[in-house]
């Protein structure tokens, strides 16, 4: 027979699967959530943004300036393919590594394509629950939720979510915080 989990509401916060026990060999929790499929559109337009001015500066000194034809040439042999790749295959390695969770007594996340970084923000702890949208995440339909504490490694922020996702999140966030400083916790 199988035994019923039984959890309080300061064990998760609506919406939230209960913890299945699955984590890190340490104990730490594991985030589990993958980031809005829509967050690689929007980091392939960002790359881009930056990879199409320079490359177009390369191509417009190597119209202009003949006499260094040889090294611009080299320069977009090199800038072309590495700008691609940048633009094509970052944004794919992002959205396998972004991870978040905010089950248990915490926010966690997990983020990075070069250096991993795996934070967590307690419950307890937390000060201010933030969304941002910039031009960019308007257009995808993409929030970023800031959580605040008093760690002096800054905010744990979660990028590229869905912006009704980011909302509900903040709002029922706000709402365990809210509860758990009326308990005195």
């Amino acid at each position: 027979m199988r035994q019923e989990e039984r959890r309080s509401p300061r064990d998760a916060v609506a919406g939230d699967a209960p913890d299945t026990g699955r984590g890190h060999p340490t104990g730490r929790l594991v985030p589990r959530h993958r980031v809005s499929r829509r967050a690689v559109s929007w980091w392939m337009t960002q790359n881009l943004l930056f990879v199409v001015p320079v490359l177009a500066g390369l191509t417009t000194a190597y119209a202009l300036a003949p006499d260094a034809r040889v090294w611009l040439a080299a320069a977009l042999a090199v800038a072309c393919p590495l700008g691609a790749l940048y633009v094509l295959l970052t944004p794919w390695w992002r959205y396998r590594v972004h991870r978040w969770e905010t089950g248990g007594e915490a926010v966690c996340t997990t983020s990075g394509w070069i250096v991993r970084e795996w934070r967590v923000a307690p419950f307890n702890r937390i000060q201010t629950l933030d969304t941002k949208r910039g031009p960019l995440q308007q257009l995808f339909g993409l929030s970023a939720v800031t959580v605040t504490t008093a760690s002096a490694a800054g905010p744990v922020t979660i990028e590229g979510l869905d912006h009704q996702r980011a909302v509900d999140m903040v709002e029922r966030l706000s709402e365990h915080v809210r509860a758990l400083q009326e308990d005195g916790t």
